[in-house]
């Protein structure tokens, strides 16, 4: 089940895995239709807010990328609790409780979260905190890692409060035909090379971030400024 669907990015790598996108839950009729088109056969919810995960047949694996406008670094930061974009997390958490209570915990097996680099460090670092606590707190058994001295999103000299790969980093462990074998991908095997320029943004759109971003008195992070300036030919 893929909630704030898109143009179905969560569905098309669990396709090309192996793995039948069932729902979907979406509302701007653009990334529908696409959807609609290249999965004839997934059901479509709607609104997140609308959505029992009780009353749906019980699935494998929920994705989301809630609305992160109130957690980047590029927006006026309104945070995960107050935003009322970011704050659809919490209807995502819902559903997913609803379907585990449904099925005495059994399903889903696996929630997969997806956010923008800002959700670590927004409000403080106390927003991520709070995206891992109500994680734990549907019945993974898990403790939230502390990091210190730093704040939250992986800073140099950051130590973890309990042994455990960094939350949020950009691999995964392997749950495949040998999931008992501890192996690792690293982000850049698994994404496409060569990727179509269609699907870059234009100088202009990455001008114009760069010139709200500095509008705002705000700081990207060195990568991406770099790759936005480089982007919108600025070097």
């Amino acid at each position: 089940m893929s909630l704030f669907s898109g143009s179905g990015s969560f569905e098309l790598a669990g396709e090309m895995l192996g793995i039948e996108p069932v729902y979907a839950s979406e509302v701007e009729p653009f990334p529908i239709a696409v959807t609609r088109a290249r999965f004839p056969d997934m059901t479509h919810l709607g609104d997140v807010s609308k959505i029992n995960g009780a009353e749906l047949e019980p699935v494998d694996i929920v994705t989301f990328g809630s609305p992160c406008q109130d957690l980047s670094v590029a927006g006026k930061r309104a945070g995960l609790q107050d935003g009322a974009r970011s704050s659809l997390f919490f209807q995502a958490i819902r559903i997913i409780k609803e379907m585990r209570e449904s099925t005495n915990g059994r399903y889903p097996r696996f929630a997969v979260w997806e956010n923008v680099h800002g959700a670590f460090s927004s409000n403080g670092g106390e927003d991520f905190k709070a995206v891992l606590e109500q994680f734990c707190m549907l019945g993974a058994g898990c403790d939230v890692p502390i990091p210190r001295p730093a704040k939250w999103g992986g800073v140099q000299g950051a130590s973890w409060g309990i042994l455990t790969p960094l939350l949020g980093a950009p691999w995964m462990l392997n749950t495949g035909v040998c999931p008992s074998e501890e192996n690792a991908s690293t982000l850049s095997q698994i994404l496409m090379r060569n990727v179509p320029e269609r699907y870059y943004l234009s100088p202009k759109a990455c001008l114009g971030i760069l010139r709200r971003v500095s509008s705002r008195g705000k700081e990207l992070p060195a990568v991406l400024k770099a790759a936005l300036e480089r982007q919108a030919g600025l070097c």
